[in-house]
């Protein structure tokens, strides 16, 4: 049997652009001679499609659209994701073959925890569906189905499938992909089943799907597997006959079906293999996994490029002060969209030293990036002028920072609003979790990138863009002369200058970030525990941290739920993010 797993990049709501991108990905299945080919979960739709769902008239939308995609389902087998409308809603993988929609799987969990919501939206199925292609028996289910290690994986096993076939739409964070195989590998291990696992690709608002499609054998090998964060048509040649010989001698396998019964499951023959056009043997793709830092990276432009894209926008506009996470964030979008499209604004004031006015105008002609210069400090002294009489003899605080601040966001939507510039933000999440970030101000945007970044890793970023950039001019100088390849000077997307310097929001003289928070080791490592492993205090105090860093962070954490409730998006990065992930009241009197 030749798989084909297409791990496709839908948008949500674009029912014609994703049949469209479905229907090229299913000729180009035929002509690679595939006899079963995958997409996605809710494909048709996009994932995930929210309230749409609420909505009759769009669900009964997707239910035309899938049948426009059935009708080109002829000599081969699509699986497609659909919603599905039959007394109740639920999420649903189609069988689509010989031009029609030949059966229906109904999705049996539903995840409702972290970013999910199905419970929502979908009545759980009860299916159990086996597909009859020739001599193989295959068993549909979708995403969290096979998350579980019981039914219905188990039951398909017990009732004779051989290919257990998942469509999904698996959202990322970092390590995602390897938490992910592990799992896959333990339920084609424990079912004596080859396993197909097909996920989707994409940004959708603060998600990122990271594709890593994979098919596996019933020994948990690897036979293919997806890059990530790119769309892929993943081919491969697959016997799963050769489960049957193995099952013969897998008593543990007999011992379950004498104790549960043989699953009954309706069956629904869908045709027989065709021989490939050419009679040739698919060498596979078997991608190589990404480390912690490429993944970042390539989630991080993959989320911004598609939420440029799909929304809408041509070019982006980022505030650089000569500080690093500007500096990242403008790195990062030269990357994801070219740097004609990425506009770099400095707006310095008083307290701006040479250096950081330098930098950022260093690091927007290194890019190729427009580069503009707003001073702000007329506008900042105008308010100052229209305050006063209002303020009085009261002595400078954080409210006259803030007013630079704002002044900035001010001038950073006016070249939004004039342009059709998407604004994209530069705080990052250390900020963001201890309120150390000004509403209206440097907070204001479309889009946040670095909004589940903290704070170290914005600086391993930096690194990282540097060293793929030097590594790359190497490349191309060594394709020259070894003498003028010795020649090339060192360059860094990221002036090296902006790496080193202390954190500064350069608000008031000889500011440093440190003054106003714990040293960023200390304190993401408290984020981390805190955020997002809901580690209590006195855990944390007794594992060793400092108690005056614990104490501190807390307290800023728990104060700053207003700021970040209104935060833009950004991409989600980490296991626990702001936002779905993490809900918690503003309106909150207890304190741990």
């Amino acid at each position: 049997m030749r798989l084909a797993l297409a791990q496709i990049n839908s948008v949500v709501g674009d029912l014609d652009g994703n049949r469209d991108r479905v229907l090229a990905r299913l000729e180009e299945a035929k002509g690679e001679g595939a006899d079963l080919v995958l997409f996605p979960e809710l494909v048709v739709t996009g994932y995930p499609p929210e309230d749409l769902l609420l909505r009759p008239s769009f669900v009964r939308a997707a239910e035309r659209t899938l049948n426009e995609i059935a009708r080109a389902a002829r000599g081969v087998v699509a699986l497609v994701g659909v919603p599905l409308l039959e007394r109740d809603l639920f999420n649903a993988c189609a069988v689509c073959a010989g031009g029609e929609v030949k059966a229906r799987y109904r999705k049996r969990f539903l995840p409702n925890y972290g970013v999910f919501d199905e419970d929502r939206y979908f009545a759980p199925g009860n299916d159990l569906l086996l597909l009859e292609h020739g001599r193989t028996l295959v068993g549909p289910t979708i995403c969290e189905d096979v998350w579980q290690p019981g039914p219905p994986a188990t039951d398909l096993a017990l009732a004779g499938a051989e290919l257990i076939a998942n469509i999904s739409a698996s959202p990322f964070h970092v390590g995602k992909d390897r938490e992910r195989e592990e799992m896959l590998v333990t339920r084609a291990r424990d079912n004596a089943c080859f396993l197909a696992f097909c996920n989707a690709v994409g940004g959708q608002d603060e998600l990122v799907f990271d594709g890593h499609s994979l098919v596996l054998d019933d020994e948990g090998t690897v036979l293919a597997r997806a890059p990530g964060f790119e769309e892929c048509l993943l081919v491969v040649d697959v016997d799963p006959e050769e489960v049957f010989a193995r099952r013969l001698s897998d008593v543990r396998r007999r011992a379950l079906a004498r104790e549960r019964g043989t699953p009954q499951a309706e069956v629904v023959h869908v045709g027989s293999p065709q021989p490939s056009r050419d009679g040739r043997h698919v060498e596979p793709v078997v991608a190589e996994p990404l480390d912690d830092l490429e993944q970042m990276r390539l989630a991080l432009e993959l989320g911004l490029s598609d939420y440029v894209e799909k929304n809408g926008f041509r070019e982006v506009v980022v505030g650089v002060s000569g500080g690093i996470d500007s500096a990242l964030v403008a790195a990062l979008a030269t990357e994801a969209l070219g740097p004609e499209r990425v506009h770099c604004v400095s707006m310095p004031s008083q307290f701006s030293s040479e250096a950081t006015r330098s930098d950022a105008r260093r690091l927007a002609e290194g890019l190729g990036c427009p580069f503009t210069e707003l001073p702000i400090e007329p506008i900042v002294e105008e308010f100052r002028a229209t305050l006063a009489p209002v303020f009085g003899e009261r002595e400078p605080d954080l409210t006259e920072e803030n007013v630079q601040a704002r002044t900035r966001g001010v001038l950073l939507m006016a070249l939004s609003n004039k342009f059709g510039w998407l604004l994209v933000a530069t705080g990052n999440k250390s900020e963001l979790s201890v309120g150390y970030a000004t509403l209206y101000g440097d907070m204001a945007g479309g889009f946040a990138l670095l909004k589940d970044v903290f704070k170290t890793d914005v600086f391993r970023l930096a690194r990282h863009l540097n060293e793929r950039f030097e590594v790359a001019r190497a490349g191309e100088a060594g394709a020259g002369s070894s003498a003028a390849s010795q020649a090339t000077p060192k360059r860094e997307m990221i002036p090296q200058s902006i790496v080193d310097r202390a954190p500064s929001a350069e608000l008031r003289a000889d500011q440093l970030d440190e003054d106003s928070l714990p040293p960023y080791p200390a304190l993401d490592r408290v984020l981390e525990a805190y955020v997002e492993q809901d580690r209590s205090r006195e855990e944390l105090t007794g594992d060793g941290f400092d108690r005056d860093v614990v104490d501190r962070a807390i307290a800023m954490i728990d104060r700053a739920e207003y700021k970040r409730r209104q935060a833009p998006p950004g991409v989600k990065l980490r296991p626990k993010a702001f936002g779905r992930d993490r809900r918690t009241p503003i309106t909150n009197r207890w304190r741990d």
